[in-house]
């Protein structure tokens, strides 16, 4: 589809299916784009207790190349509830505690919540990760992890108890390091580990129940070992032409791709990618674009 959305660099691509799911209509968009190409910029940008729609973060940020919405986050604080790293500084930050209810109130888990990001190399990782406003660098784990149940308010790596718990119920498979990235913007559940489908919803507690098979508008990122960056969206809540997919289904569309690991980013309303400023899928609420507070960007220097 690059003739429809020129100018493009050559190491930018990008593509559209009409491909029915399970029978049902469908659309989607994905860009690709060589992580190698040093003309390229991958970037972030973020707000303060406010929020922006996709075509002011792409007036903001002087007209680049692409635009798409990322984390989740509060419509009451409009804070992001997942990492923002830019220009190797952590912007936003995961929520690393979930109250118990009824019975449990005075317990909480403590999920590690995934991310992708770029290296000063231009090299991409997904990785889970613990932030902390008082530290430089976020921690990550290569491994998903379950989360951790206890009865502390927050999440205490120097606390004995807690490192104890960890090790003796086995649940951190690979050691904390840190995670120096010069971008990235956090998400989930992981959805592509080794190149193979294995979604980490249980690990991460982002969705309730049988919320994985709902059908919504999408938006994810991920990386082939050719290191290619592929940015997706989904069109849905367009009966008879877009209906949405179900995590499992993304996660099916990543790995047709080729990605070799990829996340699921905010879905839903929130869904919406711009190259060279013009909408790819048709956005699902009815107001048109939802503002939100972080997005990542392809810039071309």
């Amino acid at each position: 589809m690059d003739a429809e959305f020129q100018p493009l660099p050559a190491s930018v691509h990008v593509y559209k299916t009409t491909d029915m799911l399970d029978g049902k209509p469908n659309i989607a968009y994905y860009v690709e784009a060589i992580l190698k190409d040093k003309k390229l910029d991958f970037t972030v940008d973020t707000t303060y207790q406010r929020r922006l729609s996709p075509s002011q973060f792409y007036e903001k940020n002087d007209k680049p190349i692409l635009v798409v919405n990322t984390t989740f986050f509060s419509f009451t604080t409009n804070q992001n509830l997942n990492v923002v790293i830019k220009d190797n500084k952590l912007l936003g930050y995961n929520i690393h505690t979930i109250n118990g209810r009824w019975k449990d109130t005075f317990t909480y888990r403590h999920p590690f919540g995934s991310a992708i990001g770029i290296s000063k190399k231009r090299e991409a990782d997904v990785a889970w990760l613990y932030t902390d406003s008082t530290k430089r660098f976020s921690s990550a784990l290569q491994l998903p992890n379950l989360a951790i149940k206890d009865s502390m308010i927050s999440l205490d790596f120097k606390s004995a108890d807690y490192l104890t718990s960890i090790v003796s119920h086995q649940r951190v498979s690979s050691s904390l390091s840190k995670w120096k990235m010069k971008t990235a913007v956090g998400g989930g559940p992981v959805l592509i580990q080794n190149g193979e489908i294995k979604i980490t919803n249980n690990e991460e507690l982002k969705f309730a129940g049988k919320a994985i098979d709902d059908k919504h508008p999408r938006t994810a990122m991920g990386y082939t070992k050719d290191n290619k960056l592929i940015i997706l969206v989904i069109e849905g809540r367009n009966p008879g032409l877009a209906e949405g997919a179900t995590l499992t289904q993304e996660a099916q569309m990543l790995k047709e791709i080729g990605c070799w690991e990829a996340l699921n980013l905010d879905g839903g309303g929130s869904s919406c990618m711009l190259v060279n400023g013009k909408e790819t899928i048709k956005i699902s609420d009815k107001t048109g674009q939802r503002p939100v507070p972080a997005v990542f960007i392809i810039k071309q220097k």
